[in-house]
């Protein structure tokens, strides 16, 4: 049975303070972004703060973190965006409704697979998939963002026909507009760099509320946030059709891909440095009790924030009181606040925005991949050398042409394809004899190794199983044929696992080699190697396996 907050059990008093300015610092961030992303996920702003106080409580009540800040999100709210929008009908109502029904969906979701215990799923995603996914939305994101700064219309669509659009919108640029965005976004950047401990967005968003109101920008041609309801949100499922939440199934699933990835990323990131541990299936569970949370008071999607999880742990959180205080601060925003928020100038709000996902566009980390590379692997994988290089470009450029989704699974798919096509040409090194102790290396690597006479020995640097077994084959064929060789040793240290395929080729290979008076031997098997060897029926010969590579070229040589 789940315990509820377990964050909070031996809890100290003189924790009290600490989660107290972590909650405060936490949540002048939080207001400023979740106003700004439910602007990404194409619904009210305050349809953000709505999505926060439950989602921060549940998160807290379910969640394995001490230090993870759950809310609307920049690459969850894009993605809101898409899906909601091929299903929703053309009102702002109905897209409203989608939206807090695909939380719901995602929310649902996330509790089956931590129930079902499937969080080992997240790791199929890997980092560099991820990283290249965030680039291209970030870059999305800003693309759909500038209009706003520029104060035309812009364009839509994807990420190349969004700058076209306002490449082409240039000409109707409102100085004003560009003046008041510019001047936020530039304080934003200016403070993170300078005294990061300053909530920047939300001196950003105060100041241009201030502007607004003192120069009546919007009587100037300055668009303005506008109405937004005070008070709490109205409770309860949304109110769409039944078979819309079918509709939203397949798009829920991949929102929740992108939501656990990016908050367990981020969880395991702080429990590291906070030296605790944090469950992945009980993360996929206080994510789903956050979302449905979310979902059930006209929010949208919630996830786990890497930006506000760091301030929080910078600040001095020691649990999660600190976000149970920032929902009360949310519930007292939404109660009595939000009507300041009215005269916010979107050009501000864009502002926010591009400063909150500028930093997602990590073009370094992208070069730092693409330096992954030796000759020798060059020479081993071809093109697929750089295989997180690869993968990670191919999501970048899958969100940015085709979309947020299909860009994801653009990149998982990629990442997948290299992984077999690599696994499928292992590297097979020749080993000499390193002169005076006798210990076997590469070849190609150790230049004073040297051939043993009239045996040849490789290293099979991979598992070997039906998609390679053909290759390793024509690889120990080739060893076997040159003149003088009377046998070939398989070095099996490297080999992690072998499958019935692979035995039978090493079988059939014994038998081949045998009629051609060459001794095929293996040394050094691990435990998977050894068992399959043995129960899989193998030839007696190969079922005995030499401890070391000395021993089996001894016996090639001396005939035992």
């Amino acid at each position: 049975m789940l315990r509820l907050f377990p964050s909070l059990r031996g809890y100290r008093r003189q924790w009290l303070g600490r989660d107290a300015l972590a909650g405060v610092t936490v949540w002048a961030v939080l207001v400023p972004e979740a106003l700004a992303y439910a602007t990404i996920a194409g619904v009210s702003p305050v349809v953000g703060l709505y999505a926060a106080p439950a989602a921060l409580i549940l998160y807290a009540a379910f969640g394995s973190s001490r230090h993870l800040v759950t809310g609307p999100m920049a690459a969850t709210a894009a993605l809101s965006a898409a899906i909601v929008g091929e299903t929703a009908g053309g009102s702002s109502t109905d897209f409203a409704a989608t939206t807090a029904a695909l939380a719901v969906t995602v929310g649902v979701a996330a509790l089956l697979a931590g129930l079902l215990r499937l969080g080992f799923l997240a790791s199929f995603i890997s980092e560099p998939v991820l990283k290249g996914f965030i680039v291209g939305l970030a870059m999305t994101i800003i693309a759909g963002q500038l209009p706003k700064l520029f104060g035309v219309e812009g364009g839509s669509g994807n990420y190349f026909e969004k700058v076209r659009g306002l490449i082409g919108d240039l000409g109707a640029t409102s100085g004003l507009t560009l003046l008041v965005g510019l001047t936020g976004l530039v304080l934003i950047l200016v403070l993170r760099r300078v005294a990061p401990a300053v909530p920047g967005s939300l001196i950003a968003v105060v100041l241009g509320i201030a502007a607004s109101a003192a120069f009546d920008l919007a009587d100037h041609g300055v668009d303005v946030v506008g109405a937004i309801d005070t008070g709490l949100p109205s409770l309860g499922f949304p109110d769409i059709p039944a078979g819309a939440f079918g509709d939203l199934a397949a798009g829920g699933v991949g929102v929740l891909v992108v939501a656990f990835a990016e908050g367990f990323g981020a969880a395991r990131t702080y429990a590291s440095r906070d030296h605790y541990e944090v469950d992945a299936d009980r993360e996929l569970i206080g994510l789903g009790a956050a979302g449905l949370g979310a979902g059930l008071c006209s929010g949208m999607v919630v996830n786990g924030s890497l930006s506000k999880t760091a301030v929080n742990w910078s600040a001095g959180a020691r649990t999660q009181l600190s976000g149970v205080l920032v929902a009360a601060l949310s519930v007292v925003t939404l109660l009595f606040l939000t009507g300041l928020f009215e005269q916010l100038p979107e050009a501000v709000l864009a502002g926010v925005v591009i400063a909150a996902v500028v930093e997602l566009v990590d073009i370094r980390s992208l070069v730092h991949l693409h330096r992954v590379f030796t000759r020798r692997l060059g020479q081993a994988y071809g093109v697929a050398a750089r295989p997180d290089f690869l993968a990670a470009v191919a999501a970048m450029l899958g969100v940015m042409v085709f979309g947020t989704l299909p860009g994801l699974f653009i990149g998982i798919g990629v990442s997948l394809l290299l992984l077999l096509y690599r696994s499928s040409r292992p590297v097979v090194s020749e080993l000499g004899q390193l002169p005076g102790n006798g210990h076997f290396a590469a070849l190609d690597r150790h230049s004073e190794s040297r051939r043993i006479t009239g045996v040849v020995v490789l290293r099979v640097e991979a598992g070997i199983y039906f998609a390679n077994a053909d290759r390793i084959r024509s690889t120990v064929r080739r060893g076997a044929a040159r003149t003088g060789v009377t046998a070939v040793v398989i070095d099996g240290e490297t080999v992690p696992f072998v499958d019935v395929s692979a035995v039978r080729m090493l079988d059939d290979l014994a038998e081949e080699l045998d009629s051609l008076g060459v001794r095929l031997l293996l040394a050094r098997d691990v435990g998977q190697v050894r068992d399959v060897l043995r129960t899989a029926e193998a030839r007696k010969q190969l079922r005995r396996v030499y401890p070391t590579v000395r021993a089996a070229v001894d016996a090639a040589r001396h005939g035992t």
